[in-house]
């Protein structure tokens, strides 16, 4: 029989190495948490996997799925592209595509990377095929705002572009959150509004369902952070930072789905993509806990 001293010391291991900053939670192994699937197919409040990334990805702004094992990501401060793999919890790679710069979004298509800072500009950069490629696609096709949204739209072959607030009055309706999109297919791509999103029908969902938001008491500001469009569903997925919600999107941009999110799970939700089963990955900026990789596993356990 084991003594109690060594039975002590077997249960510090065991804590130390579940929550080490080293290596990433794994739920489906460390925890038998009943799942509370929300309408769209994910539990919010349980991720299914934490990576605890380093220092250097402490204000990682965008996320984008690679394969099964890996994502490329950008941060806010540097125009470097970082490959982090999700098994070993570590980077993989990293390359230098631009100067230094606010740098809000990234989207993977096809062994290209299309970078979006925050003035609107895109860079695409194609680092396995020419790791000194890069080039400017885009300037700011829209009115002059803060971008952070951008993500690849396969059905249609194009970006999505959207601004963290909307842009007001002067340039169209305020009640209405504009998305611009760039035809990829196009020799001279250019922006064009393509989708718009209801705040007074947002505001309302939320009231109707007993959501408190953080402008309830005036007109609903969303504040995007990133957006993905669901590889299985088609629906957009769109994250707010400031005031951590998630808003599901159908594509005629009607609202289907809106839920809080946990300040204590969720520091500063900057980044979303997913897998092609649906699984889901949100990127978190650091703040009072280090930056963070969260992964929800997508629908009933009795379905997958």
């Amino acid at each position: 029989m084991l003594s109690n001293e060594i039975i002590s010391q077997l249960l510090l291991l065991s804590c130390l190495t579940l929550f080490s900053c080293g290596n990433p939670t794994d739920k489906s192994t460390h925890s038998t948490v009943v799942r509370k699937v929300n309408p769209v197919g994910y539990d919010l409040a349980n991720p299914d996997r934490v990576a605890i990334l380093p220092p250097v990805l402490f204000e990682i702004s965008g996320i984008t799925v690679i394969d099964s094992t890996s994502v490329a990501c950008v941060q806010d401060e540097n125009g470097i592209v970082f490959i982090y793999d999700l098994v070993k919890n570590e980077i993989r790679d990293h390359f230098t595509f631009y100067y230094p710069g606010d740098y809000e979004g990234i989207a993977g298509v096809a062994g290209s990377f299309y970078v979006l800072r925050s003035d609107g500009t895109i860079f695409e950069t194609r680092p396995h095929q020419s790791p000194d490629y890069t080039q400017q696609i885009s300037s700011a096709g829209g009115p002059p705002a803060e971008y952070e949204g951008l993500c690849y739209d396969s059905r249609h072959h194009r970006l999505l572009i959207v601004p963290k607030s909307n842009p007001g009055k002067e340039y169209g309706d305020r009640k209405k959150h504009p998305v611009y999109g760039i035809n990829l297919i196009s020799d001279n791509p250019v922006w064009e509004k393509v989708q718009e999103f209801d705040l007074p029908a947002i505001a309302s969902y939320a009231s109707e369902n007993n959501i408190k938001i953080p402008d309830e008491k005036r007109e609903l500001n969303l504040r995007v952070s990133d957006l993905a469009i669901h590889p299985l569903t088609g629906m957009l997925f769109v994250i707010s930072a400031a005031n951590r919600m998630l808003c599901v999107f159908k594509e005629d941009g009607t609202l289907h789905y809106l839920e809080r999110l946990d300040k204590e799970l969720f520091n500063l939700p900057e980044g979303i993509s997913f897998h092609d089963n649906g699984d889901m990955l949100i990127s978190n900026e650091g703040s009072n806990n280090p930056a963070s990789i969260l992964l929800f596993r997508y629908g009933n356990d009795e379905i997958r």
